[in-house]
């Protein structure tokens, strides 16, 4: 049975703690730069999120540690987080192709609001 697919923050936090343990805040500076600033996760929507990554057994808490009188808590993605990031990147990845193949079959045609003949797209 396959599962739904990742909502965008839950996928980017995987993507970030595929690189090792991290927590929150460098979870969230990961989401902001490999999103190039579109996608800035506030600290309720991160902890939120992580905390449903946990509850599938997506993610784990790798340790903990105390900073300047503050527990920080590392993260760290299980095999099941790698396995389900892996199919979700194959997953977007075949339908971008397959946008991609559709757009570069299009005929060239000269109306003005239609998306075909967009020179240089390539499959």
């Amino acid at each position: 049975m396959a599962s739904r697919p990742l909502q965008e923050p839950a996928f980017l936090i995987l993507s970030a703690l595929a690189q090792g343990p991290s927590h929150g805040y460098g979870i969230s500076k990961d989401v902001e730069s490999s999103s190039d600033g579109r996608v800035t996760l506030r600290a309720g929507t991160l902890y939120g999120a992580i905390d449903r990554l946990v509850a599938a057994g997506l993610v784990e808490v790798d340790r903990e540690e105390v900073v300047d009188s503050r527990l920080r808590r590392y993260y760290r993605l299980t095999p099941e987080g790698g396995e389900r990031l892996a199919a979700e990147a194959r997953r977007a990845e075949a339908q971008a192709q397959q946008a991609l193949e559709r757009l570069a079959a299009q005929p060239t045609r000269g109306d003005a609001g239609r998306v075909g003949g967009l020179g240089g797209v390539t499959a």
